[in-house]
């Protein structure tokens, strides 16, 4: 008579079936046991973003977004989920003539490539200070470069008002500000009868540091404001992944992990 094999708990079946950091990257520890959430995923392109001025193709960013979207999909991880104590650092320095671009987690290596030209950024982590810092014109241009071709909605307009009262303080829409061009685009989106005619995320938020007029560090309470926004605007109650709550929700974790 066969024995019963002995039952899994649901915890080690998740396990089992989320991809984590050392099956993608060659990483050890604690780390390589981690699965990989769509939040660690939103902080590296954001980093990626905010240093490079683009997400790279193939590169770390680009391969946690798969991974994390295979996790949420088989719903081993939730969509809010993220890894504690998950500092994000891209680096680039001259190494004998050439500049090497370094993207790092928790401090272990995930990418290092050679970029092309003299090198143009200094680190952009989770891990310094000051000039580090995101602020909340670079959170929104990074959402421009993640999700650029996507037509505005009025969620997105609410959510880009939302951080330009956080940014400049004031209550009211500045006139030819970032939040005023996105409620125009919105409105504009709602007649529009052709998706080819609708106006999207990077024609609004471009150039989002310089209209802003004034800019501050993106704190956690900005993004929970834009997040709040965001949602409520939209039908299905939720942010839209690497728009403009996610962006300003993975500037904030960076700029946290600076302090």
């Amino acid at each position: 008579m066969s024995q019963e094999q002995p039952r899994r708990s649901d915890h080690e079946q998740e396990e089992e079936e989320a991809i984590k950091y050392g099956d993608v990257f060659q990483v050890s520890g604690e780390l390589g046991s981690k699965p990989i959430t769509p939040q660690d995923a939103a902080t590296m392109q954001a980093a990626e973003n905010m240093a490079l001025g683009h997400i790279k193709k193939g590169g770390p960013a680009a391969v946690m977004q798969s991974a994390a979207s295979v996790n949420e999909n088989r719903r081993v991880v939730g969509h809010n989920d993220v890894t504690p104590d998950q500092s994000v650092t891209v680096s680039d320095a001259e190494v004998s003539g050439h500049h090497i671009i370094t993207e790092s987690v928790a401090g272990q290596v995930v990418g290092q490539y050679v970029g092309a030209g003299p090198p143009t950024i200094g680190p952009k982590s989770g891990g310094g200070e000051g000039d580090d810092l995101v602020t909340i014109g670079e959170a929104l241009e990074a959402a421009a470069m993640s999700t650029g071709e996507k037509p505005v909605e009025q969620s997105d307009a609410a959510a880009i008002q939302a951080a330009e009262v956080r940014a400049t303080g004031r209550m009211q829409v500045t006139p030819g500000g970032v939040a005023a061009k996105a409620q125009a685009a919105s409105s504009q989106n709602v007649r529009a009868t052709r998706d080819e005619d609708k106006a999207k995320l990077v024609d609004v938020l471009a150039d989002a540091s310089s209209l802003l007029g004034k800019d501050k560090a993106v704190t956690r309470e900005d993004a929970e404001g834009v997040i709040g926004a965001e949602i409520r605007n939209q039908p299905e109650l939720a942010t839209y992944p690497g728009g403009v709550a996610a962006s300003m929700a993975a500037a904030a974790r960076l700029n946290q992990q600076n302090n």
